[in-house]
Protein backbone atom coordinates (compact mmCIF):
# COMPACT_ATOMS: atom_id res chain seq x y z
CA UNK A 1 0.00 0.00 0.00
CA UNK A 2 1.31 3.52 -0.97
CA UNK A 3 0.68 6.51 0.25
CA UNK A 4 1.07 10.08 -0.77
CA UNK A 5 -0.30 12.12 2.14
CA UNK A 6 -0.06 16.32 2.44
CA UNK A 7 1.16 17.11 6.00
CA UNK A 8 3.60 15.74 7.93
CA UNK A 9 2.42 14.07 11.26
CA UNK A 10 4.46 15.31 14.61
CA UNK A 11 4.08 11.55 15.35
CA UNK A 12 5.86 10.76 12.01
CA UNK A 13 8.59 13.37 12.13
CA UNK A 14 9.32 12.10 16.28
CA UNK A 15 9.59 8.80 14.82
CA UNK A 16 11.36 9.46 11.86
CA UNK A 17 14.23 11.80 14.84
CA UNK A 18 14.34 8.23 16.73
CA UNK A 19 15.61 6.34 13.48
CA UNK A 20 18.24 8.31 12.70
CA UNK A 21 19.57 7.98 16.61
CA UNK A 22 19.06 4.37 16.85
CA UNK A 23 21.14 4.15 13.22
CA UNK A 24 23.41 6.21 14.29
CA UNK A 25 24.24 4.54 17.89
CA UNK A 26 23.95 1.21 15.98
CA UNK A 27 26.76 2.31 13.20
CA UNK A 28 29.17 2.84 16.03
CA UNK A 29 28.82 -0.10 17.28
CA UNK A 30 29.84 -2.29 14.34
CA UNK A 31 33.39 -3.90 14.74
CA UNK A 32 35.67 -6.52 13.09
CA UNK A 33 34.55 -6.80 9.35
CA UNK A 34 34.94 -10.08 7.91
CA UNK A 35 34.70 -11.25 3.87
CA UNK A 36 31.23 -12.37 3.02
CA UNK A 37 30.00 -15.50 1.00
CA UNK A 38 33.75 -15.74 -0.89
CA UNK A 39 32.65 -16.14 -4.66
CA UNK A 40 29.47 -14.20 -4.01
CA UNK A 41 30.15 -11.32 -6.51
CA UNK A 42 29.87 -7.88 -5.09
CA UNK A 43 29.30 -9.05 -1.84
CA UNK A 44 29.40 -6.50 0.99
CA UNK A 45 31.83 -6.58 4.19
CA UNK A 46 29.65 -8.23 6.99
CA UNK A 47 30.34 -6.65 10.37
CA UNK A 48 30.62 -9.13 13.00
CA UNK A 49 27.40 -8.24 15.65
CA UNK A 50 28.09 -7.31 19.24
CA UNK A 51 27.72 -9.75 21.88
CA UNK A 52 26.54 -9.20 25.27
CA UNK A 53 26.62 -11.81 28.23
CA UNK A 54 22.97 -13.93 28.57
CA UNK A 55 21.09 -11.89 30.74
CA UNK A 56 18.25 -14.30 31.66
CA UNK A 57 18.29 -17.66 32.55
CA UNK A 58 18.22 -20.16 30.19
CA UNK A 59 14.27 -21.53 30.64
CA UNK A 60 13.56 -17.26 29.13
CA UNK A 61 13.78 -16.62 25.41
CA UNK A 62 16.58 -13.87 25.44
CA UNK A 63 15.99 -11.33 21.97
CA UNK A 64 18.52 -11.62 19.21
CA UNK A 65 22.11 -10.57 18.70
CA UNK A 66 21.85 -6.73 18.09
CA UNK A 67 22.77 -6.12 14.53
CA UNK A 68 25.64 -5.03 13.14
CA UNK A 69 25.36 -2.41 10.18
CA UNK A 70 27.50 -1.26 7.91
CA UNK A 71 29.40 1.59 8.12
CA UNK A 72 26.38 4.17 6.35
CA UNK A 73 29.43 5.02 3.40
CA UNK A 74 29.03 1.13 2.87
CA UNK A 75 25.41 0.79 2.56
CA UNK A 76 22.99 0.80 -0.39
CA UNK A 77 21.11 4.31 -1.49
CA UNK A 78 17.58 5.07 -1.35
CA UNK A 79 15.94 7.68 -3.47
CA UNK A 80 12.21 7.88 -1.53
CA UNK A 81 9.45 8.94 -4.15
CA UNK A 82 6.46 10.37 -2.15
CA UNK A 83 6.30 11.98 1.02
CA UNK A 84 3.20 10.33 2.16
CA UNK A 85 1.90 8.68 5.33
CA UNK A 86 3.27 4.92 4.19
CA UNK A 87 6.79 6.87 3.88
CA UNK A 88 7.14 8.73 6.87
CA UNK A 89 5.72 6.65 9.37
CA UNK A 90 7.13 3.31 8.05
CA UNK A 91 9.38 3.43 5.45
CA UNK A 92 11.51 6.49 6.68
CA UNK A 93 11.92 5.53 9.93
CA UNK A 94 12.62 2.15 9.28
CA UNK A 95 15.92 2.71 8.07
CA UNK A 96 17.21 3.21 11.50
CA UNK A 97 16.68 -0.65 11.53
CA UNK A 98 18.16 -1.44 8.56
CA UNK A 99 22.21 -3.18 8.16
CA UNK A 100 22.71 -2.36 4.36
CA UNK A 101 20.10 0.30 3.22
CA UNK A 102 20.29 4.12 4.44
CA UNK A 103 18.10 6.69 2.85
CA UNK A 104 20.12 9.21 0.41
CA UNK A 105 17.25 10.86 -1.44
CA UNK A 106 14.08 12.61 -1.38
CA UNK A 107 11.33 13.07 -4.13
CA UNK A 108 7.91 15.02 -3.39
CA UNK A 109 5.80 17.57 -4.94
CA UNK A 110 6.07 19.48 -1.46
CA UNK A 111 8.91 21.37 -1.74
CA UNK A 112 8.57 23.13 2.04
CA UNK A 113 7.74 19.01 3.38
CA UNK A 114 10.68 17.49 1.64
CA UNK A 115 13.51 20.05 3.38
CA UNK A 116 11.76 19.52 6.64
CA UNK A 117 11.85 15.76 6.40
CA UNK A 118 15.18 16.05 4.58
CA UNK A 119 16.57 17.80 7.83
CA UNK A 120 15.25 14.93 9.93
CA UNK A 121 17.05 13.14 8.32
CA UNK A 122 20.51 14.23 7.23
CA UNK A 123 19.98 14.04 3.83
CA UNK A 124 21.92 16.41 1.62
CA UNK A 125 19.77 19.39 0.44
CA UNK A 126 20.75 19.20 -3.24
CA UNK A 127 19.39 15.37 -3.28
CA UNK A 128 15.93 16.87 -2.65
CA UNK A 129 13.97 16.68 -5.96
CA UNK A 130 10.73 17.63 -7.47
CA UNK A 131 8.64 15.00 -9.81
CA UNK A 132 10.00 17.55 -12.75
CA UNK A 133 13.59 17.50 -11.90
CA UNK A 134 13.34 13.38 -11.10
CA UNK A 135 15.50 12.41 -13.96
CA UNK A 136 18.63 14.20 -12.48
CA UNK A 137 18.56 11.26 -10.44
CA UNK A 138 21.06 9.63 -12.86
CA UNK A 139 23.57 12.14 -11.95
CA UNK A 140 23.28 11.08 -7.97
CA UNK A 141 25.96 8.51 -7.33
CA UNK A 142 24.57 8.05 -3.55
CA UNK A 143 21.26 6.41 -5.09
CA UNK A 144 21.35 3.10 -6.02
CA UNK A 145 17.59 2.01 -5.52
CA UNK A 146 14.81 4.25 -6.09
CA UNK A 147 11.26 3.12 -3.70
CA UNK A 148 8.16 3.75 -5.47
CA UNK A 149 5.43 4.97 -3.30
CA UNK A 150 3.20 6.94 -5.25
CA UNK A 151 -0.64 6.29 -6.26
CA UNK A 152 -1.04 3.12 -8.30
CA UNK A 153 -1.14 4.94 -11.08
CA UNK A 154 1.96 6.60 -10.82
CA UNK A 155 4.29 3.37 -10.80
CA UNK A 156 4.66 2.39 -14.18
CA UNK A 157 5.77 6.06 -15.01
CA UNK A 158 8.16 6.45 -12.37
CA UNK A 159 10.07 3.12 -12.75
CA UNK A 160 10.25 3.64 -16.10
CA UNK A 161 12.17 6.60 -15.66
CA UNK A 162 14.04 5.34 -12.50
CA UNK A 163 15.70 2.39 -14.65
CA UNK A 164 16.08 5.29 -17.74
CA UNK A 165 17.80 6.50 -15.02
CA UNK A 166 19.88 3.82 -14.49
CA UNK A 167 18.33 3.19 -10.91
CA UNK A 168 17.12 -0.34 -9.46
CA UNK A 169 13.39 -0.13 -8.52
CA UNK A 170 11.43 -0.90 -5.11
CA UNK A 171 8.11 -0.59 -6.20
CA UNK A 172 4.99 -0.83 -3.68
CA UNK A 173 1.99 -2.79 -4.25
CA UNK A 174 -0.09 -3.51 -6.20
CA UNK A 175 2.62 -3.23 -9.11
CA UNK A 176 0.30 -1.32 -11.11
CA UNK A 177 -3.27 -0.66 -12.56
CA UNK A 178 -2.66 -3.26 -15.18
CA UNK A 179 -1.04 -6.56 -16.44
CA UNK A 180 -0.20 -4.46 -19.37
CA UNK A 181 1.62 -1.84 -17.45
CA UNK A 182 3.48 -4.46 -15.25
CA UNK A 183 5.01 -5.89 -18.29
CA UNK A 184 6.21 -2.45 -19.44
CA UNK A 185 8.02 -1.99 -15.95
CA UNK A 186 9.28 -5.54 -16.46
CA UNK A 187 10.60 -4.76 -19.71
CA UNK A 188 12.20 -1.28 -19.08
CA UNK A 189 14.10 -3.01 -16.20
CA UNK A 190 15.53 -5.96 -18.40
CA UNK A 191 16.35 -3.39 -20.98
CA UNK A 192 18.26 -1.25 -18.71
CA UNK A 193 19.90 -4.43 -16.88
CA UNK A 194 18.46 -3.17 -13.63
CA UNK A 195 16.15 -5.05 -10.76
CA UNK A 196 13.28 -4.47 -10.18
CA UNK A 197 11.52 -5.57 -6.61
CA UNK A 198 8.12 -5.36 -5.74
CA UNK A 199 7.39 -4.29 -1.95
CA UNK A 200 5.80 -7.86 -0.22
CA UNK A 201 7.04 -7.07 2.89
CA UNK A 202 5.13 -10.05 4.53
CA UNK A 203 7.23 -12.41 2.72
CA UNK A 204 10.14 -11.20 4.28
CA UNK A 205 8.88 -11.08 7.51
CA UNK A 206 9.34 -13.84 9.90
CA UNK A 207 5.81 -15.00 11.05
CA UNK A 208 5.17 -15.37 7.95
CA UNK A 209 8.10 -17.16 6.61
CA UNK A 210 7.31 -19.82 9.25
CA UNK A 211 4.04 -19.78 8.29
CA UNK A 212 5.42 -20.79 4.39
CA UNK A 213 7.59 -23.43 6.31
CA UNK A 214 4.89 -24.80 8.42
CA UNK A 215 2.82 -25.24 5.35
CA UNK A 216 5.76 -26.71 3.01
CA UNK A 217 6.97 -29.27 6.06
CA UNK A 218 3.11 -30.40 5.67
CA UNK A 219 2.74 -30.18 9.85
CA UNK A 220 -0.77 -30.25 9.83
CA UNK A 221 -1.12 -32.39 6.51
CA UNK A 222 -1.40 -31.10 3.22
CA UNK A 223 -3.43 -27.47 2.90
CA UNK A 224 -6.95 -28.36 2.47
CA UNK A 225 -8.64 -24.73 2.51
CA UNK A 226 -7.09 -21.28 2.94
CA UNK A 227 -9.32 -18.60 4.49
CA UNK A 228 -8.64 -15.33 4.53
CA UNK A 229 -9.90 -11.74 5.12
CA UNK A 230 -8.61 -8.00 5.15
CA UNK A 231 -11.14 -5.32 5.87
CA UNK A 232 -10.98 -1.60 6.69
CA UNK A 233 -13.29 1.04 7.14
CA UNK A 234 -12.21 3.55 4.86
CA UNK A 235 -13.13 6.83 5.65
CA UNK A 236 -12.29 10.54 3.05
CA UNK A 237 -14.82 10.02 0.12
CA UNK A 238 -11.75 12.30 -1.59
CA UNK A 239 -8.86 10.36 -0.73
CA UNK A 240 -6.53 8.63 -4.11
CA UNK A 241 -7.41 5.02 -3.15
CA UNK A 242 -11.23 5.53 -3.85
CA UNK A 243 -10.28 7.43 -7.22
CA UNK A 244 -10.34 4.80 -10.17
CA UNK A 245 -8.02 6.82 -12.10
CA UNK A 246 -5.53 6.88 -9.61
CA UNK A 247 -6.07 3.68 -7.41
CA UNK A 248 -6.82 0.80 -10.75
CA UNK A 249 -9.88 -0.51 -8.11
CA UNK A 250 -11.16 -0.22 -4.73
CA UNK A 251 -10.32 -2.98 -1.92
CA UNK A 252 -8.93 -5.81 -4.32
CA UNK A 253 -5.97 -4.60 -5.44
CA UNK A 254 -5.43 -2.39 -1.96
CA UNK A 255 -5.94 -4.74 0.58
CA UNK A 256 -6.98 -7.72 -0.65
CA UNK A 257 -3.94 -8.30 -2.77
CA UNK A 258 -2.93 -9.49 0.70
CA UNK A 259 -5.51 -12.69 0.82
CA UNK A 260 -4.44 -13.47 -3.03
CA UNK A 261 -0.64 -13.33 -2.20
CA UNK A 262 -0.54 -15.13 1.18
CA UNK A 263 -2.46 -18.07 -0.49
CA UNK A 264 -0.23 -17.86 -3.53
CA UNK A 265 2.76 -18.03 -1.06
CA UNK A 266 1.76 -20.64 1.28
CA UNK A 267 0.75 -23.08 -1.11
CA UNK A 268 3.22 -22.23 -3.58
CA UNK A 269 0.83 -22.79 -5.96
CA UNK A 270 -1.14 -20.33 -8.98
CA UNK A 271 -4.57 -21.24 -9.33
CA UNK A 272 -6.42 -23.05 -11.91
CA UNK A 273 -9.38 -21.26 -11.68
CA UNK A 274 -11.06 -18.21 -9.64
CA UNK A 275 -14.69 -17.10 -9.32
CA UNK A 276 -15.57 -13.16 -7.89
CA UNK A 277 -18.04 -11.30 -6.40
CA UNK A 278 -18.09 -7.34 -5.68
CA UNK A 279 -20.59 -5.14 -4.47
CA UNK A 280 -20.52 -1.66 -3.36
CA UNK A 281 -23.13 -0.23 -1.16
CA UNK A 282 -25.75 1.98 -3.94
CA UNK A 283 -25.36 6.11 -3.48
CA UNK A 284 -21.84 5.66 -1.03
CA UNK A 285 -20.25 8.68 -2.36
CA UNK A 286 -16.76 6.55 -1.67
CA UNK A 287 -17.61 3.62 -3.76
CA UNK A 288 -18.85 5.69 -6.69
CA UNK A 289 -15.66 4.65 -9.03
CA UNK A 290 -14.06 1.56 -7.42
CA UNK A 291 -15.37 -1.50 -5.26
CA UNK A 292 -16.45 -1.64 -1.65
CA UNK A 293 -16.34 -5.65 -1.18
CA UNK A 294 -15.04 -8.14 -2.93
CA UNK A 295 -15.38 -12.06 -2.41
CA UNK A 296 -13.06 -14.61 -4.49
CA UNK A 297 -12.30 -18.12 -4.37
CA UNK A 298 -9.30 -19.61 -5.50
CA UNK A 299 -8.56 -23.26 -6.66
CA UNK A 300 -4.65 -24.96 -7.07
CA UNK A 301 -3.75 -27.77 -9.10
CA UNK A 302 -3.26 -29.96 -5.44
CA UNK A 303 -6.77 -29.46 -4.79
CA UNK A 304 -6.21 -26.44 -2.03
CA UNK A 305 -9.00 -24.12 -1.95
CA UNK A 306 -8.82 -20.17 -0.76
CA UNK A 307 -12.07 -18.44 0.17
CA UNK A 308 -10.89 -14.75 0.74
CA UNK A 309 -13.03 -11.46 1.35
CA UNK A 310 -11.32 -8.33 1.35
CA UNK A 311 -13.88 -5.00 2.45
CA UNK A 312 -13.47 -0.99 2.67
CA UNK A 313 -16.43 -0.87 4.91
CA UNK A 314 -16.21 -3.08 7.50
CA UNK A 315 -14.50 -2.97 11.18
CA UNK A 316 -10.30 -3.73 10.51
CA UNK A 317 -9.91 -7.53 10.35
CA UNK A 318 -7.02 -9.06 9.19
CA UNK A 319 -6.45 -12.66 9.22
CA UNK A 320 -6.20 -16.45 7.61
CA UNK A 321 -6.35 -19.87 8.32
CA UNK A 322 -4.71 -22.39 6.99
CA UNK A 323 -7.14 -25.98 7.33
CA UNK A 324 -5.38 -29.42 6.92
CA UNK A 325 -6.27 -32.95 7.63
CA UNK A 326 -4.17 -33.13 10.50
CA UNK A 327 -4.49 -29.78 12.52
CA UNK A 328 -4.95 -25.75 11.75
CA UNK A 329 -2.43 -23.08 11.96
CA UNK A 330 -3.67 -19.44 11.51
CA UNK A 331 -2.74 -15.80 11.90
CA UNK A 332 -4.83 -12.93 13.79
CA UNK A 333 -3.49 -10.72 13.02
CA UNK A 334 -1.48 -11.38 10.10
CA UNK A 335 -1.45 -7.94 7.46
CA UNK A 336 -0.54 -5.43 9.94
CA UNK A 337 2.46 -3.55 10.61
CA UNK A 338 3.14 -4.98 13.99
CA UNK A 339 1.73 -7.24 16.47
CA UNK A 340 1.61 -10.74 14.51
CA UNK A 341 0.50 -13.42 15.87
CA UNK A 342 0.58 -17.36 15.17
CA UNK A 343 -1.50 -20.04 16.44
CA UNK A 344 -1.03 -23.70 15.29
CA UNK A 345 -3.71 -26.52 16.62
CA UNK A 346 -3.18 -30.52 16.26
CA UNK A 347 -3.99 -33.22 18.64
CA UNK A 348 -1.05 -34.48 20.47
CA UNK A 349 0.53 -37.86 19.20
CA UNK A 350 -0.90 -40.57 21.66
CA UNK A 351 -3.23 -38.90 23.79
CA UNK A 352 -6.93 -37.63 23.10
CA UNK A 353 -5.66 -33.76 23.61
CA UNK A 354 -5.79 -31.59 21.15
CA UNK A 355 -2.46 -28.67 21.62
CA UNK A 356 -3.50 -25.02 20.46
CA UNK A 357 -0.16 -22.91 21.07
CA UNK A 358 1.02 -19.59 19.76
CA UNK A 359 4.22 -19.71 18.53
CA UNK A 360 6.18 -16.76 19.24
CA UNK A 361 8.96 -15.21 16.92
CA UNK A 362 10.33 -11.81 17.78
CA UNK A 363 8.96 -8.86 16.38
CA UNK A 364 10.61 -7.30 12.95
CA UNK A 365 10.05 -4.24 10.87
CA UNK A 366 9.01 -5.59 8.10
CA UNK A 367 9.98 -2.54 5.84
CA UNK A 368 13.89 -3.01 7.08
CA UNK A 369 13.66 -6.61 6.41
CA UNK A 370 12.35 -5.72 2.46
CA UNK A 371 15.23 -3.08 2.01
CA UNK A 372 17.52 -5.11 2.93
CA UNK A 373 16.87 -7.77 1.34
CA UNK A 374 16.91 -5.81 -1.74
CA UNK A 375 20.16 -3.99 -1.06
CA UNK A 376 21.99 -7.45 -0.74
CA UNK A 377 20.71 -8.73 -4.05
CA UNK A 378 22.25 -5.01 -5.28
CA UNK A 379 25.43 -5.74 -3.69
CA UNK A 380 25.47 -9.62 -4.21
CA UNK A 381 24.29 -9.22 -7.95
CA UNK A 382 21.36 -11.76 -6.88
CA UNK A 383 17.41 -12.40 -8.36
CA UNK A 384 15.12 -10.35 -5.88
CA UNK A 385 12.73 -12.92 -4.24
CA UNK A 386 9.35 -10.51 -5.29
CA UNK A 387 10.52 -9.69 -8.48
CA UNK A 388 8.45 -7.71 -11.09
CA UNK A 389 7.10 -11.07 -12.24
CA UNK A 390 5.08 -12.07 -8.88
CA UNK A 391 3.63 -8.44 -8.64
CA UNK A 392 2.58 -9.19 -12.87
CA UNK A 393 1.22 -12.51 -11.45
CA UNK A 394 -1.09 -10.94 -9.00
CA UNK A 395 -2.47 -8.44 -11.51
CA UNK A 396 -3.05 -10.94 -13.83
CA UNK A 397 -5.72 -12.75 -11.23
CA UNK A 398 -6.96 -9.38 -9.73
CA UNK A 399 -8.06 -8.67 -13.62
CA UNK A 400 -9.27 -12.48 -13.69
CA UNK A 401 -11.74 -11.84 -10.67
CA UNK A 402 -12.86 -8.67 -11.77
CA UNK A 403 -14.12 -10.36 -15.22
CA UNK A 404 -15.39 -13.31 -12.89
CA UNK A 405 -17.20 -10.74 -10.89
CA UNK A 406 -18.68 -8.73 -13.92
CA UNK A 407 -19.61 -11.99 -15.72
CA UNK A 408 -20.90 -13.86 -13.12
CA UNK A 409 -18.98 -16.94 -14.10
CA UNK A 410 -15.38 -18.99 -13.04
CA UNK A 411 -12.73 -17.82 -14.54
CA UNK A 412 -10.19 -21.20 -15.77
CA UNK A 413 -6.75 -20.21 -15.82
CA UNK A 414 -3.60 -22.11 -17.82
CA UNK A 415 -2.00 -24.53 -15.46
CA UNK A 416 1.64 -22.98 -14.21
CA UNK A 417 3.60 -26.16 -13.31
CA UNK A 418 6.18 -26.16 -10.24
CA UNK A 419 6.27 -24.43 -6.87
CA UNK A 420 6.98 -20.25 -6.53
CA UNK A 421 7.13 -20.19 -10.40
CA UNK A 422 7.36 -15.83 -10.26
CA UNK A 423 9.56 -15.91 -7.26
CA UNK A 424 13.79 -15.71 -6.89
CA UNK A 425 15.57 -17.22 -3.83
CA UNK A 426 14.06 -16.57 -0.51
CA UNK A 427 15.66 -14.42 1.65
CA UNK A 428 18.67 -15.64 3.90
CA UNK A 429 17.62 -16.68 7.21
CA UNK A 430 18.53 -13.56 10.06
CA UNK A 431 19.32 -11.37 7.32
Amino acid sequence: MSGSGDMVSRRGLLRTAGGVAVAGALAKLTVACARAESGAGASPDSPAPVKLPRLMAPTERESELMPAPLAPDKRVGYAIVGLGRLSLEEILPAFGQCKYSRPTALVSGDAQKAAQVAGQYGIDPKSVYSYETFDRLKDNKAVDIVYIVLPNSMHREYTIRAAQAGKHVLCEKPMANTSAECVEMIDACKKANRKLMVAYRLQYEPHHREMIRLCRAKEIGPIKTIMAVNAQHQGDPNQWRLKKALAGGGALPDIGIYCLNAARYLTGEEPIEVLGSAYSTPDDPRFREVDETVDFFLRFPSGARAVCSTSYSCHQSKRFRVMGPEGWAEMDPAFPYHGLRMRVSRKMKDSPIEDASERKLEEKNHFALEMDHFSQCVLRDRPAHTPGEEGLQDMRLIEAIYTSAREGRPVKLAPVEGLDVFRGPPPEPGS
